[in-house]
Formats: C-alpha cells, structure tokens, sequence
C-alpha cells in the first residue's frame, strides 16, 4: 500500500475529528488565541526560553539551552526529512468543510513540526527543571491542538509529531 492510499484513508477516518474541531476556530476568541499560540509555538517561545534558562539558572540553564538547541535542530532535519518524502496534503486541501484559519507555514501536514517542537522541547526543559511543568506541558499541549483547530494538521499528525519530538528529546537527553 503506498503512502498516498494509506493516508488517504486514515484521512477520512480522521474527518469527523478534524470537523469537530475546526468548528471551535469559527468563533473568532478561539481563533485568536489559536493564532497567537501557534505564532509563539513557530519558535518565539523556545527561543526566548532559550535565551532566558541561562540568565535564570547559569550554567545549567546554559548546558540546558544547549539541548534544546540540539533538539530543534535534529527535530528539524527529521521533520523536513519526512515532509518531503511523505506528501501528506493539509486537511483544509484534502476534506470538505475544513476552513484553512491560518496561513500555514509548508504545503504538506505529517508530521506536525510545531507540535514535534514543543514536546521535544518540553521535554529537554522540565527534565532540567521540573518547576517548568505547570507553564510548559499546558502550552505544549495547545500548541498541539491549535494545529488541529486551525485546520492545519490532522490529529496523526500532531500524535506522530509528539512521538518524534518525545524519540529526539529522549535521544539528546541520553547522549548530550
């Protein structure tokens, strides 16, 4: 089976889910909020994040900043690596009735590089420093579901990204 009849079909098993959700981004507060977390989910978040950990805790927010830094780059590579050999279309291209309520970043959905980040970052930073859990497991996790609601991402998509972030930040975590 290719990778085009496979996602086909998973994308209309996925339908109704990618339907209920993106019905929430018709209301314009939840659209924003949406946006600005996916905004800040595209880096501005991590990268203050990096730049702060070091001021806040030295040389182990530093060793840590380093880390991160690491994760995102292997986190990178591996998603755009997949992206382009996978060609999975958005769900606002590839179903009726999903509205498109960001502009997206690339063309095509799996994995969700933004949701890749986020737990990979999470991951690395409260491994460090468990004080950060309460401010960045929630946002991680909408971080994620902005990628559903805003029509962006099917939800395997953003499950598949969660499970490459969590594989690379646990990968850095062992050998960094």
């Amino acid at each position: 089976m290719s990778n085009s009849t496979l996602f086909l079909r998973a994308d209309q098993a996925e339908r109704r889910l990618c339907l209920l959700a993106n019905a929430a981004a018709r209301r314009r507060a939840v659209r924003n909020l949406f946006r600005a977390v996916s905004r800040l989910g595209d880096g501005v978040f991590w990268y203050s994040l990096m730049i702060v950990l070091p001021l806040w805790q030295g040389a182990a927010g530093l060793y840590t900043s380093l880390r991160l830094a690491i994760v995102g780059a292997v986190g990178l590579g591996v998603y755009k690596l997949l992206k382009h050999r996978l060609v999975r279309e958005r769900p606002y291209i590839g179903l009726i009735g999903i509205d498109c309520a960001m502009p997206p970043l690339d063309r095509y959905s799996f994995p969700s590089g933004h949701t890749l980040h986020a737990v990979g970052f999470t991951t690395v930073a409260v491994t460090a420093f468990p004080a950060l859990v309460s401010v960045l497991v929630p946002f991680a996790l909408l971080v994620a579901a902005s990628r559903v609601i805003l029509g962006l991402h099917y939800p395997t998509d953003v499950l598949a990204g969660a499970a490459i972030g969590y594989g690379v930040a646990e990968a850095v975590l062992q050998l960094v």
